[in-house]
């Protein structure tokens, strides 16, 4: 059997054993309890704890374990908007890019192979206009960014773009979040759910795919007719 594919089916296994048995601890609950605790610890020893949790981040982000989103709201109550937006924009982009490079070279082969046919109006989309395409994807989270990050590895995207496009993509709505995060951070009543922060902030996070989606629409009818006159 092929070793590439060997190593393939083996990081499947880890990504499905770190899921079933660390996933619950990734949960908002158990992340509010946590807080006052690991609140005194970065009062302490901020340096080791920015750096574990980015650590941590680029971890869970590599290895598509779910909880991203919660471990992202905790780092915004935890860390403030600014630090966190630091941590979790490069550290999100690095696990994802690990996770592009992992699928790349351990399944692009056999898939290729296996799907060629089916995989080839991707490649040429991605070919033509990848940045593009990966920017929209980024910006209008219609898939899981994990499942964006394994299906680009087996494109002709280069590492690099991947990277840079990933980077600036993501930059907006870790934003959002993590702005969500700093005001659920400061709910301690169910009388703060209805100020008017929070429900901004909320707001914000549910309209975010909208304006982003129209946005794009609107950038993307722009560019066509300069695309026709150019030719």
């Amino acid at each position: 059997m092929n070793k590439k594919l060997v190593l393939g089916v083996l990081l499947v296994g880890l990504i499905l054993f770190l899921g079933i048995n660390f996933s619950h601890y990734l949960t908002l609950e158990n992340a509010k309890a946590q807080q006052a605790s690991l609140s005194e610890f970065i009062n302490n020893h901020f340096t080791l704890a920015a750096i574990s949790y980015f650590l941590a981040y680029i971890t869970i982000t590599a290895f598509s374990i779910p909880g991203a989103a919660v471990v992202t709201l905790l780092g915004a109550a935890l860390f403030g908007f600014w630090t966190s937006l630091l941590l979790v924009s490069f550290a999100s982009t690095i696990g994802a890019t690990f996770a592009f490079l992992s699928s790349r070279f351990l399944l692009r082969d056999w898939v290729q192979n296996k799907f060629g046919d089916k995989l080839k109006a991707i490649n040429d989309g991605v070919a033509k206009d990848g940045a593009f395409y990966l920017f929209s994807l980024r910006l209008i989270p219609v898939f899981p960014f994990f499942l964006i990050n394994l299906l680009m590895g087996l494109t002709p995207i280069t590492t690099l773009r991947f990277y840079l496009v990933s980077q600036l993509g993501m930059l907006p709505g870790t934003a959002v979040y993590l702005n969500a995060g700093t005001q659920l951070a400061q709910i301690d009543t169910l009388s703060g759910i209805v100020s008017a922060p929070v429900l901004l902030s909320f707001a914000l996070l549910g309209l975010f795919p909208v304006i982003t989606k129209w946005l794009m629409g609107k950038l993307r009818r722009t560019s066509q007719p300069q695309n026709g006159r150019a030719s």
